[in-house]
């Protein structure tokens, strides 16, 4: 039995049913679970570990719905810095094509660093190439080791150039191979448990990438296991304004419709996007409790748009945050991307279509929601003892304790203290507990250049 025990905080934020907000706060959890959250003094006063959490904010670990690992690898690469969509893919899929294992497992490992000193404690991660021996095995391994709760998607790219599609044809998988590997990994590694620390999605990567077959046949596949199993479905739509004419264009429907026709709508399925989302598509998704993962970041800096996140919530569509990338946004710093996030609506949609508390429920609860998950995005009794707590003393934030939950938004955005995933210490003091970051970044390097420098 292990315990853990957090006190003293200056704000203990709980995103629980009744949103409450606790001066003083702390919690108590054993073995991972949450028993007990409240004034400190109402907590018991000893446990195995303790974090005290004094002049700082506690907040629910952040949930990341949508990111591409591998990306780490191949930030502000120069021929796609100025690029839209197809054309950044374009200069991209050459490069990744030249993927080992190696850099699969260093490329996830650094990524995941990243999320877990930025107050993200679970990430969906969308893997859709499978160059040489790589495997998704790859991945599942390295967040084993760092710790982040995981929700591996196993993606796939069918349709080549020679057949309409986007990706050369040297990226693409035959599509019997990629179902038949995605049974595998459901039944070697999908954990439908309560508290599971690793999932299996099922993910064909995009309307320009593969078949209406092997979306109709994965969507099959994955609801084969039962909804007690809980594999979930997840993809790319309607991200901007050419993903939008090439589904007209090659299936005569808007993205919207395409997923109706194939299986794709329900509170078993996420896209990722939805920029271009109409307002039958935003209805449609509403009734269905189909999911969006927000990506502000990687929209910006491809260019795709304002993604009409205040219509979705006003809609009752489950809408969580992402960082994408990180080679469509080069960062994977998930409290700076629910800042972008908030920021990006007031442009688009007026200076109070977001408030911070509202983005910080969609990174934490909404996220949860997106995955299909209800033991995590909250600190209550029965849930999974994830949080990350930020110091207040922090330069950027200083000035700020009227409102020390709106500052970790609005004001310049900070590294956390301590993070905590399944009632383990990950990050303590601001430093990685789990791995050596000097040699996660020192390996990165090593290999991206080798990478670089095999693709010229």
């Amino acid at each position: 039995m292990s315990t853990l025990l957090v006190r003293n905080a200056a704000l203990l934020v709980t995103m629980d049913a009744q949103r409450r907000e606790i001066a003083g706060g702390g919690l108590f959890a054993r073995d991972g679970v949450i028993e007990a959250v409240g004034p400190t003094a109402e907590l018991p006063g000893m446990a195995d570990r303790v974090i005290d959490a004094a002049d700082q904010v506690v907040i629910p670990g952040l949930v990341n719905t949508h990111h591409h690992l591998f990306q780490t690898l191949t930030r502000v690469l120069p021929a796609a810095q100025d690029a839209s969509l197809f054309g950044w893919l374009q200069a991209l899929y050459p490069v990744w094509a030249r993927l080992t294992p190696e850099m699969l497992h260093a490329s996830t490992q650094l990524g995941m660093a990243e999320l877990l000193l930025s107050g993200c404690t679970t990430s969906s991660d969308h893997l859709y190439l499978f160059p040489g021996a790589c495997r998704l095995d790859d991945t599942l391994d390295a967040a084993n080791e760092i710790g982040l709760r995981f929700h591996a998607a196993r993606g796939s790219m069918s349709v080549g150039v020679s057949q309409g599609g986007l990706p050369p044809d040297s990226v693409v998988e035959d599509e019997a191979s990629i179902l038949r590997d995605t049974q595998r990994l459901i039944e070697t590694f999908h954990d439908p448990a309560r508290y599971a620390m690793q999932r299996i999605v099922v993910a064909p990567c995009s309307p320009f990438s593969v078949s209406r077959e092997l979306m109709r046949d994965a969507s099959l596949l994955a609801r084969s296991f039962g909804s007690s199993h809980g594999v979930h479905l997840h993809t790319h739509l309607a991200e901007n304004d050419h993903d939008i004419a090439y589904t007209r264009e090659k299936f005569g429907c808007t993205p919207a419709e395409y997923a109706e026709q194939l299986g794709w709508l329900g509170p078993d399925v996420w896209h990722a996007h939805c920029v271009k989302l109409d307002a039958a598509g935003l209805a449609l998704f509403a009734q269905t409790g189909t999911g969006v993962a927000h990506c502000p970041g990687s929209n910006m800096r491809l260019g795709s748009g304002i993604a009409p996140v205040r219509a979705m919530r006003d809609a009752g569509v489950p809408v969580g945050l992402a960082v994408d990338g990180s080679a469509s946004n080069d960062s994977s710093h998930l409290l700076g991307e629910a800042r972008l996030g908030l920021l990006l609506q007031r442009v688009g949609f007026g200076a109070t279509a977001m408030s911070a508390r509202e983005m910080l429920e969609i990174a934490t609860l909404g996220g949860a929601r997106v995955l299909g998950r209800d033991d995590i995005g909250a600190l209550a009794p029965g849930m999974a003892c994830d949080l990350v707590t930020v110091a207040l003393d922090d330069i950027g934030l200083a000035g700020a304790d009227h409102d020390p939950l709106a500052a970790l938004l609005l004001c310049s955005v900070p590294r956390v203290k301590h993070s905590v995933v399944n009632g383990r210490v990950v990050v303590r003091g601001g430093e990685l507990q789990t791995l050596e970051a000097p040699r996660l970044v020192a390996r990165q390097r090593r290999l991206a250049r080798q990478l670089f420098g095999a693709a010229a």
